[in-house]
């Protein structure tokens, strides 16, 4: 299989250093995937599950190794740290290894649009105000995380999707996320729509999506914790949704 290479890629909470992190499907990604820029949206590494239990196998190591590599080849890869990442933000203009530290940017496009990057918890009232909350909901998340783990085989067994998540399942299930998610985005939208810009691209709610808000463009990475999912501007300008699966498992299940 060929390398699509594309203008701009934005990936965001990939939660490297915990037990969400799904390593070997970004991998992959990583692997078929470049661009002449790629944007790091946050919760890169996540200090918060550090904290609690040291967690970081060799594919977690390869990750970082693999971002080192395409930054040296010459992706020019901005992070823009996170919540689960912010001691980052002390770095504010640093350079890493090649990779520049911001703690916020703004994106041209081809066509000219402008997009100010961030994480997006900025934007978030729980986040903001009442860490504790968010910290705890955390915790429950991790365990619908490793329930969904345990769930997979038997999916696959069955010939069901495998890459189902019962954590996003139950999130669009419950009135009150689905409401919390609209007002997360109205909350970014309405703040930054007199700022000369023409969107947002944040992540910070693990639910990707492209969309209009009275011409305003709102785009959400997404995760590589539950949708894997990317952004990714193309030559010509045009911005895309992907939903990456393993390239490896989908030339099996076609021979």
């Amino acid at each position: 299989m060929n390398n699509f290479l594309y203008r701009t890629i934005w990936i965001s909470d990939l939660h490297i250093g915990s037990t969400q992190c799904q390593a070997d499907v970004l991998l992959d990604f990583l692997k078929y995937n470049d661009s002449e820029k790629l944007y790091l949206v946050g919760d890169i590494i996540d200090f918060w599950s550090l904290s609690k239990k040291m967690y970081w196998p060799r594919s977690h190591n390869t990750i970082i190794q693999k971002f080192l590599r395409k930054a040296r080849q010459g992706t020019k890869i901005i992070y823009v740290p996170g919540n689960h990442d912010e001691n980052v933000r002390d770095y504010d203009n640093y350079i890493f290894g090649d990779i520049v530290v911001k703690n916020s940017d703004v994106h041209t496009t081809v066509l000219g649009k402008r997009f100010l990057i961030v994480h997006g918890d900025e934007y978030d009232a729980i986040a903001m105000n009442h860490q504790w909350i968010a910290k705890m909901g955390s915790v429950g998340y991790d365990w619908l995380i490793k329930i969904n783990g345990y769930l997979r085989p038997f999916r696959r067994l069955f010939g069901m999707q495998s890459h189902f998540s019962l954590a996003a399942f139950i999130k669009y299930k419950v009135k009150n996320v689905v409401q919390f998610i609209s007002k997360y985005e109205e909350s970014i939208v309405y703040t930054l729509r007199n700022e000369s810009l023409d969107g947002v691209i944040c992540g910070h709610i693990h639910h990707a999506e492209i969309k209009d808000i009275e011409g305003f463009l709102y785009v959400n990475t997404g995760d590589f914790v539950e949708s894997c999912t990317a952004i990714v501007e193309h030559h010509d300008g045009t911005l895309e949704l992907i939903h990456w699966r393993k390239q490896e498992l989908q030339t099996e299940a076609a021979e």
